[in-house]
Parts: structure tokens; sequence; C-alpha cells
């Protein structure tokens, strides 16, 4: 077997890995998920590496990474060319592109490398911005935003189509398949996110650059990429090139990486994604890895401004991320409503990569991205709303399923207790208070073992002056966890009479109920 087929196996049966754990990030009845869903975010060095400059903690998942950074200080680049799934969908996207010569100069590689400093410098400063590029990361997210939402409301529009449509013998057939659809592909509700367009758009462009160059953002954007470069750089499995060379050019041509040059007998080991291509590829075979010989190899060269102004820039990006209002030490807008487990807003902005796990595992849906409720800083980060799905009382599936702790794992009794928020009644809006009107339920799907909700019997005067008893509803602040059922399930259309927002959570000293 060639080594070019084996790379392509193995790299979609870790793409296929990859899926399967991102469809098991979703609860299928059980308080505890079954498969170990951060699998690939526990592996990924640069997102242990930035959350350990921001949030100044050393998470344990993330040790996991340390054997990637081994792998990669022995083997170069194997990650990038053979297990990463983003680089993957590259690939196979790249086959499109016919272009056989690059498109920016070979100093254009060095990008990568100015995005990765102006991360990290970002990160030093305690801005966690590196979960926007981390591949890794952005996949995840784009996954759980736009792609799954796309692929689940899509499936479920053809099946009702079926089986609702003028061919009566599709409706069986369409019921069966639907039903195994259902059970290994499908959650258990449509999902909708409110930055889907965004992330989407994102996703497309960068998937979208390969059809100007094979493997676009690995060759010049990826800061993961580069990260792995600069372990690789002595990397023992070489690539050498004999005598027999006749400088074809097919192996530059193929080159999947940035790592031949002008000439083809030299490579940059940093750029060197180990695909093999270059090997399978020669008419003559002078092209060999191995781990003993091989050429010295082309030297990286980042240059001294180059580098001075990526720290500086990342330095300088993270005052103008916090210039909004939001950052003011105390300043809580009422709709930042938390998942439950989440730090301190400011350790929960260090800590959170935006990955979108929480999101996607949310049973409800009611985990959204923000857009500028957290500020600049906070983007894409995780909130509740309420309108669209509330908190589940007892289910602590998004403190499982977060990789850099910014969610704390709770246990089931211990989260019934972590008040996310609080209810706030608006009379003018209130069917009994506004209008008389009986309604009672709010308080019929209050989750709380104690009803957070409570009723006062008073009797108003109707339009005939009949006087009629009406029970008011009322909050108690102590018992309201701010779950959100009662706003989401609030029979007023338009604005809910009932409405949480963040104050009175437990996660803040400062953001009280009673100042």
């Amino acid at each position: 077997m060639r080594m070019t087929s084996l790379r392509w196996f193995v790299q979609g049966a870790f793409l296929l890995l990859f899926l399967f754990l991102f469809l098991q990030t979703e609860s299928k009845g059980e308080d505890i998920l079954g498969y170990p869903v951060r699998f690939f975010l526990d592996f990924d060095p640069l997102v242990f590496l930035s959350t350990l400059l921001s949030a100044r903690v050393l998470v344990p998942g993330f040790l996991l990474s340390l054997l990637l950074v081994v792998l990669t200080i022995f083997l170069g680049r194997v990650f990038c060319g053979w297990v990463c799934p983003l680089g993957t969908i590259h690939n196979l996207t790249g086959i499109l592109n016919r272009r056989k010569r690059p498109v920016l100069p070979p100093g254009a590689r060095r990008w990568k490398y100015l995005v990765l400093l102006f991360l990290l410098a970002s990160s030093l400063f305690t801005a966690q911005v590196t979960g926007f590029l981390d591949p890794l990361c952005l996949l995840i997210r784009s996954l759980t935003l736009f792609l799954y939402p796309l692929f689940q409301n899509g499936m479920e529009a053809v099946f009702r189509a079926a089986a609702e449509g003028p061919v009566p013998f599709l409706a069986a057939p369409a019921e069966a398949f639907y039903t195994l659809f259902q059970r290994f592909l499908f959650a258990f509700r449509e999902p909708h996110f409110y930055q889907a367009v965004f992330a989407g758009l994102f996703f497309g462009l960068i998937v979208g650059l390969n059809l100007l160059e094979r493997r676009f953002w690995c060759k010049y954007l990826c800061p993961l990429g580069a990260l792995l470069g600069l372990l690789s750089r002595k990397a023992v499995l070489k690539r050498s090139v004999g005598e027999g060379c006749t400088d074809c050019g097919r192996c530059q041509k193929a080159c999947q990486g940035a790592a031949i040059g002008g000439d083809p007998r030299e490579t940059i080991p940093s750029e060197c994604l180990v695909c093999f291509d270059c090997d399978d590829l020669c008419p003559v075979g002078a092209v060999r890895f191995g781990f003993r010989g091989g050429e010295k190899g082309q030297a990286l060269h980042l240059g001294r401004r180059a580098v001075l102004l990526s720290l500086f820039s990342g330095a300088l990006a993270v005052p103008f991320l916090r210039v909004s209002p939001q950052s003011r030490s105390g300043l809580f807008p009422g709709k930042l409503i938390r998942p439950p487990g989440a730090l301190d807003e400011k350790d929960f902005l260090a800590h959170c990569v935006r990955c979108g796990e929480c999101m996607k595992v949310c049973l409800t849906n009611g985990l959204q991205p923000t857009f500028l409720e957290a500020g600049l800083e906070g983007l894409w980060t995780p909130v509740l709303v309420p309108s669209v799905g509330y908190c589940e009382y007892r289910c602590t599936l998004c403190g499982q399923v977060c990789p850099t702790g910014a969610i704390r794992p709770l246990k089931r009794e211990d989260r019934k207790h972590v008040k996310i928020g609080t209810a706030f009644i608006d009379p003018g809006r209130c069917l009994p208070y506004a209008f008389g009107i009986p309604c009672l339920v709010c308080e019929e799907v209050c989750p709380t073992e104690v009803k957070s909700i409570w009723f006062e019997t008073v009797r108003v005067i109707g339009r005939e002056g009949r006087e009629e008893p009406v029970k008011r509803p009322h909050v108690d602040p102590a018992l309201c966890v701010g779950c959100g059922i009662c706003e989401h399930y609030c029979p007023v259309r338009g604005e809910p009479a009932i409405r949480v927002v963040s104050t009175g959570e437990s996660r803040s000293k400062e953001n009280r109920l009673l100042l």
C-alpha cells in the first residue's frame, strides 16, 4: 500500500471519529455522556497554552496535549497531515483546485507564525481570543452553529415532504429512515442559532480559500499548524532527496504544505506535513523519508520587525476589546445569563475558547452565542436566551463538555442550588395584573422543589362592577434559580410578562439583587 493511500485511510478514520464524537455531544436520556466528546480538544496544545497564559491555571485535561507535543518533536507535523479533521476537509475541497502553482510568494508562509504570536500575546494579557482561529474550535463551532442545524433542518424537510407528499408509497420508507436517522444523527430538537449565518460565512470563507490554493489555511493562516511547525523544526523523521533527482518539479506541485521551495532538494521541516505525496509521486524514487540523514533544510526566518509588530498588536488588541461598557467592573448586562457552573465573568472570558460544545449539548437550544452582549471580548461566548430555550433544572451537561473549565462540572444535586439569575414580573403585561385575566402558567412550569412563584389572591372589580377573585403571581428571589422556563412559556406574545435577568446570580458577589 502506498503511503498516500494509507494516509487517506487514516485521515478518513479520524474525521469519522471526530464527527461521531460530535454527534455524541448530546444527551441520549442519560445524565452522563457516554463518550469522551472532548477528545480532540484535549489534545490541542494551542488551546492548552493559550488557556494557561490567559487564565493562569493548568487544566488537567489538557495534559493529553503533551503527547501530541512529543509526537510532533519526533515525527513532525503528522497531526496536520494525518489527523486534523479540518485539514482533511481542506484536503477534500482542495481536489476541486486545478491550480498547480502557489498564488502567494514563499514568504507568506510566515503569516501563520505571526498570527500565533498575536494570539499568544493577547492571551498573556488575559484576553482569550485563540478560539476564533484554532482549527478544532473553529470546526466544532461551525458544525454546531451552522452545518449541523442546516443538515438537521434540511433532512427534516425532506422526510416531511416524503411522508406528507403526493406519492403514498414513499411514506412508509420515509418513516423508517426518519426513525433510524433520529436515533443516530438527529438531535432531540431542531437547533437554531442567532449567529448561524456569520459562523457559516466564516467557515465557508476559510474552506473556499482552497479554490485559490490547496490547503491555503494550513499553509498561511493556521495558528495550531504554526505551533506544531515550531515544535517540528528538529524532528527526527526527515525528508531527503537522492542524487537521482531530475528536477521534474512534481514534488513541489504536490506538496500539501509549503515545505519545498525553488530547490526540490531542500525542505523546510516546520512546513512539512509528512503527507508522503512527494515520495509516492517521484518518478525516479529519489525522495525518501527516514530517521537518518536527510538534508539540513531551510531555516525559518520571521523577521525581527514582524515578530515585534505581532507581539505588540496582540497586546494592543486587549484594551481595544475591553473599551465597551460591559468590561467595567461591576457592570452586568441583565440579559447576560451564563450557563450554570460558569466562572465569574472575568475568569469566564479568560477560559472560554468559544468552541460551541456547551451550545451543542444544551437540551433546549437555550444557549446561544453572544454578539455584543458581553462586549467585543465576549463575542460568540454562550449566553442563555429564555425566549429560545430554558435551562433544564437538573441538567449538568454543559459543564461536562467544557474543555477549559470556563463552565465547572456540577453534580446533579448541586446543580439545583446554582442560581444563574432572577425572574421579574412586569405588572403592565402580566395578564392577572393588567387585565384581571387568570393565568397560572409561570407557577405551573416552575421546576424548583419549593415553587419560587407563588400567588396572592386579590379581589378586583370587573367592567360590570362585580368583584372577582384573581391570583396574582409573585417571585420569591430566594428560591428562584433563573432557569428561564417561566419566561419561555409565558403566554404573552412579544415581550413576555415575566423576564429573567442575571441579577442575583450565585457566581458573582457584585451582581447582587440588593446593593
